[in-house]
């Protein structure tokens, strides 16, 4: 039996009328599980002895962890099977922003990524990363703030290995009709995973889409993303053009500056000459630490030096991702479950 947090609205709607119950009753439902805004009084005797007999996706707090900057907290969560994952909540400004996990572990072995080292234990369930943003939710009102504003899935995973699940998780995270955090402010972040960036193409989405680059040439990109072999980065960016076009949306090129490997001036020339002309924001993320991975950040200055000449050269635009929650192990590529 599915998870009540597995189910889109439609599903759930459906799901009632094959046990005898009428589908109205689905908006109730949705407000009560996402919205604390009803409670169980408000439903009927019959809705009631229904929902008593399903399950929510349980993610129970291992490890609650803050991070010196006062902004970050890294949370370890267990499912049901036993298995953990990781979670981290950011606040900003006005607004707060959740790195989800898609995955336990990760395919994908990037060279440089905690997780990436993990090797690949299991996929999420659509209800598992819905359990993620529904436990940072009730956790922010317990301290009376504002639900999330933003969700990025870029936490534990390659989130376009698990694709299904992941396009149903979103429906149900963006639905106004209960969680209601908007397609435009969840962005999904992937190491290049060129069917999963067609799909979402022809689904014509309007998520925000990320891809790591990180190298400009392919012996490069070799060295840091293995599958950088199956999908290289011709047949990569040239996705990324179709993807632009049928979305009418930019692509956001990460690229993770490591001392001495991808942060030279060369390094940013080559880059810029291969975005020139293309539908890009690139966002620079000075490496974060890894056991097991000897790679450095670059200095400031260099950072700096790198971003100016993509600005010029390519004429995109080029931001610094903001460093957050590194002294815990929740910087981007450091989650470890």
């Amino acid at each position: 039996m599915d998870s009540l947090y597995d189910l889109t609205f439609t599903h759930l709607e459906d799901t009632l009328r094959n046990e005898g119950i009428k589908a109205i009753h689905a908006q109730k439902l949705y407000r009560l599980l996402y919205k604390d805004s009803i409670t169980l009084d408000d439903l009927t005797p019959g809705v009631r002895d229904w929902l008593s007999k399903r399950t929510t996706t349980k993610a129970t707090v291992v490890r609650d962890i803050a991070s010196s900057d006062g902004c970050t907290r890294k949370f370890v969560l267990c499912f049901d099977d036993g298995q953990e994952i990781e979670t981290v909540l950011m606040g900003y400004r006005g607004r707060y922003t959740a790195c989800i996990s898609s995955q336990a572990g990760c395919a994908m072995g990037c060279v440089f990524c905690a997780t990436g080292k993990m090797g690949f234990k299991r996929h999420l369930s659509a209800g598992e990363m819905v359990a993620q943003v529904r436990f940072l939710n009730t956790h922010l009102a317990s301290e009376g703030e504002e639900p999330l504003r933003n969700v990025v899935m870029m936490g534990m995973g390659e989130p376009l290995h698990n694709y299904k699940e992941l396009m149903t998780a979103l429906e149900i995270i963006s639905d106004p009709r209960g969680i209601c955090i908007a397609p435009s402010r969840i962005s999904i972040s992937t190491v290049g995973h060129i069917p999963g960036i067609k799909k979402l193409a022809e689904a014509g989405t309007a998520y925000e889409l990320s891809v790591s680059l990180h190298g400009a040439s392919d012996v490069e990109r070799d060295a840091l993303i293995p599958v950088n072999k199956r999908w290289p980065i011709a047949d990569l960016l040239e996705t990324c053009r179709i993807y632009s076009e049928k979305t009418k949306r930019k692509v956001l090129i990460a690229w993770t500056l490591i001392e001495g490997a991808n942060d030279s001036d060369d390094h940013a020339i080559r880059l810029a000459q291969l975005l020139k002309g293309r539908q890009v924001h690139v966002n620079l993320i000075p490496l974060n630490p890894t056991e097991g991975f000897d790679g450095q950040p670059p200095s400031e200055e260099r950072v700096l030096a790198f971003q100016r000449i993509i600005k010029e050269t390519a004429e995109v635009p080029v931001t610094i991702r903001q460093r957050r929650g590194i002294d815990v192990g929740a910087g981007c590529g450091q989650l470890a479950g």
